[in-house]
């Protein structure tokens, strides 16, 4: 049991890290990135504001990622895991993957339409299917976590 408190406290320390790379990402570095990338190549300037838009959906779905991870944290820590609440959780994350899924797909029709190099297609392509697995494992774990709550009440309520 204290190697699962040392693991939650350390998963609980690398996400605060990882929230506030994120807000710097999101509101420093791609908008300035972007901005730049208009600066130095303005027949492309009119993809700074998309870009902007769909570099800080891409990271506000992580940080719906990381803000639930941590809820369910929160559950593991007060053994409430194993109720419905969890679900509500569980649902975000798979939404927000969802929504990655859904601009990585976009956003990768549109290189493969306009390519002349194969290398960005087979990133992106390398990308849509980490996160597909992502997607898909997370409707796993719900349908696992559904049936251990089941299982937890059914016991609770014969004892």
């Amino acid at each position: 049991m204290l190697s699962e408190n040392r693991a939650v406290a350390a998963l609980r320390v690398f996400l605060v890290v990882l929230f506030a790379i994120l807000v710097v990402f999101q509101t420093l570095s791609l908008p300035g990135q972007f901005r730049h990338q208009a600066e130095v190549n303005p027949a492309d300037a009119d993809l700074r504001w998309p870009a902007t838009f769909v570099a800080g959906f891409v990271v506000l779905c992580i940080q719906v990622v990381v803000v639930s991870t941590w809820m369910l944290l929160t559950m593991v820590k007060r053994d409430r895991i194993f109720t419905p609440a969890a679900t509500f959780w569980v649902n975000l994350i798979i939404g927000a993957i969802g929504g990655v899924w859904l601009v990585v797909g976009v956003i990768f029709l549109y290189v493969v339409l306009h390519a002349d190099d194969p290398g960005l297609p087979m990133v992106l392509l390398l990308l849509e299917v980490v996160i597909t697995v992502l997607g898909l494992l997370m409707v796993v774990m719900r349908a696992l976590l559904q049936r251990a709550t089941t299982l937890r009440t059914d016991m609770e309520a014969v004892i």
